[in-house]
């Protein structure tokens, strides 16, 4: 018969190594995305451990960390939208094509660009709210929908010449020799993390996206509350679409779809850290310049361009295991 203080001692033995493991667990993926950047400056001692590399890193990676942010809004509440790379093309070719050929002002550009995503979102909630067309059926045919018109209306080319003034305040700017780029998509972090984990909507939205009939029977407005999600997935990609436009200077009708791809393996590989288990914004942050990083150093190492692919393919397949066995469930209703 085992003595009551042997007990107690095993227990407590048990729950410091939950609380360990539960910790590596956070911050595994920092501590690999640090051994990673050692293992390229060993590689690559004269060029890849530079402030500069890194600063066109925090920059270039700005647009892509918007987009897995608008990601995870309506994976939240148990939706998919793939077209956030669609949008944030159609948001940034309306800025080029209305300011470099209209001359409209770029003020008035950049609000016609978010409303064209309020738009987008609006469409998309009341297929797949009212509906019922399951999300991934709706936002992958608007992808093709909202391509076509963009090349429609770019005349399939990459235009040039947005105002001077979008580009100095997303590039031209720097602090800490980083480009405020980097700080918009890290305000939006800050932001939806506060949205996420201290309001009532953030928890509405977690309850829709663990259980929607759960969820109606504590009396939560579901539908209101995804129709939010797929509209602020929406304006959030449209942001994503000034930070390129800012940051390349122009707008081309197909670059916004390469983002898609790293955007939705930077939110799964982002819910098993920080906080495991959800899709969180400080994971998703973390995860895209994870994901930067390792494709930066390859490229760098000289590696054939078809390696991204492989690299960004196998990285979402292995995101999304590695988040379902943290979860340790099948999403619900996730349609």
């Amino acid at each position: 018969m085992t003595d009551a203080p042997s007990a107690a001692y095993d227990e407590e033995r048990a729950r410091i190594r939950a609380r360990r493991l539960h910790l590596f667990e956070r911050y595994a993926l920092l501590l690999v995305w640090a051994l990673l950047i050692l293992g390229f400056s060993l590689a690559l001692p004269n060029s890849f451990p530079r402030w500069g590399n890194f600063s066109i890193l925090f920059a270039s990676y700005a647009p892509a960390a918007l987009l897995a942010l608008a990601i995870i809004i309506p994976l939240t509440s148990g939706d998919y939208d793939l077209s956030v790379g669609a949008v944030m093309t159609l948001s940034s070719c309306m800025i080029a094509v209305l300011n470099a050929w209209m001359g409209l002002p770029i003020l008035l550009c950049l609000l016609l660009s978010v409303l064209a995503g309020v738009a987008v979102g609006l469409f998309h909630a009341f297929f797949i709210v009212y509906v019922r067309i399951p999300s991934l059926v709706v936002t992958l045919g608007s992808t093709s929908l909202i391509s076509g018109i963009v090349q429609w209306f770019t005349n399939s080319s990459t235009i040039g010449g947005i105002d001077n003034a979008l580009i100095m305040s997303v590039v031209g700017g720097r602090l800490f020799g980083v480009p405020y780029a980097f700080y918009y998509a890290f305000a939006a972090v800050v932001v939806l993390w506060y949205i996420f984990d201290f309001t009532p909507l953030g928890r509405r939205l977690l309850f829709v996206g663990r259980g929607r009939e759960v969820a109606r029977l504590n009396g939560i407005a579901v539908e209101k509350v995804r129709v939010g999600a797929l509209v602020a997935s929406s304006v959030v990609a449209s942001c994503a679409g000034i930070l390129y436009a800012g940051v390349l200077g122009s707008a081309d009708p197909y670059s916004g779809l390469n983002y898609l791809l790293p955007a939705f393996a930077a939110a799964f590989l982002g819910s098993t850290t920080i906080m495991p288990g959800r899709f969180n914004p400080w994971g998703a942050m973390v995860a895209v310049y994870f994901l930067g990083t390792g494709i930066t150093g390859l490229t760098m190492l000289g590696i054939p361009l078809w390696v991204t692919n492989v690299f960004n393919g196998g990285a979402l397949i292995l995101a999304v295991a590695i988040s379902q066995f943290t979860r340790g469930r099948e999403a619900p209703d996730i349609g």
